[in-house]
């Protein structure tokens, strides 16, 4: 990989953070397929720690939190029974939070779906940010204890229960069923009511679909481990909130926070190494 220029590494990452799939890019670039794994590690251990370091005293005002589904080695029914109780193999989760007003990630987490994570994330996130905040999560019960914990009442915080139509029999689908309404609950303190949405983290899933190949359906390009996952999940969002134009504003999301001037290009990313 030291042979590579900067130009190769960034036409790397181009496909990687375009949805193509490790050996698509492959085929693309010409790369060996180990030269591409070993670049996606330590470009993402590099976009994990810039985010990490830049990511403080954000001034977020509207937070909306939610999770999202892959699987690594094997779908979580066909992995051995010795493998169920071991992270990395079978179902892994994102978690992800956005900021509504300037449509930053100011921190996600790749694990289990489990109150332990929960709390890793909701502490982290409370460390990044400058203010009392309004949050709105899923139903997800992990959520309740660990943001009473790590925030008490220093934050108006409410939930977003989705209710959910019945599948037709034999109905094979690779989402929810219809949602066919909604109910807000109001957990914590006094959130404006408008506010109480996940709409933006739902639109971020979205985001991170089309453009991490491990996430698109049916998902015949998975990681195979959960380390590689996380390095393609850090490579998207330093993308995403640093060099991708949000359609809406214009400006990526880091110029909108404040954390950044300018868009920044992919060889910049890869200087990230240096």
């Amino acid at each position: 990989m030291n042979k590579l220029s900067v130009q190769k590494r960034a036409q790397i990452l181009g496909c990687l953070v375009s949805g193509n799939s490790i050996r698509a890019t492959v085929r693309i670039t010409g790369a060996a397929k180990n030269t591409v794994v070993k670049l996606l590690a330590e470009v993402g251990k590099a976009c994990s720690a810039y985010q990490d370091c830049v990511m403080r005293d954000l001034s977020c005002k509207h937070i909306h939190c939610d999770q999202i589904w892959s699987f690594c080695y094997a779908k979580e029914k066909n992995i051995q029974n010795d493998q169920k109780s071991q992270f990395g193999y079978g179902d892994v989760w994102t978690w992800t939070a956005t900021c509504a007003d300037t449509k930053l990630v100011p921190f996600w987490l790749v694990g289990n779906r489990d109150g332990d994570t929960a709390k890793t994330f909701i502490d982290d996130l409370k460390s990044r940010l400058a203010h009392r905040v309004q949050m709105t999560t899923d139903g997800h019960k992990a959520y309740l204890e660990a943001v009473e914990e790590a925030f008490g009442s220093e934050i108006d915080y409410a939930v977003l229960i989705k209710i959910y139509g019945q599948e037709k029999e034999h109905e094979k689908r690779y989402s929810p069923s219809k949602c066919v309404g909604t109910r807000l609950e109001v957990i914590s303190g006094n959130p404006n009511s408008p506010h109480i949405s996940a709409s933006y983290a739902e639109r971020g899933n979205l985001t991170i679909r089309m453009g991490t190949r491990g996430f698109t359906p049916p998902r015949n390009a998975f990681s195979k481990k959960a380390g590689n996952l996380a390095h393609s999940v850090a490579l998207h969002f330093m993308y995403y909130n640093f060099a991708r134009i949000h359609k809406t504003l214009r400006v990526t999301p880091a110029m909108e926070a404040g954390l950044s001037e300018h868009v920044w290009s992919l060889e910049e990313i890869v200087k990230l190494l240096e």
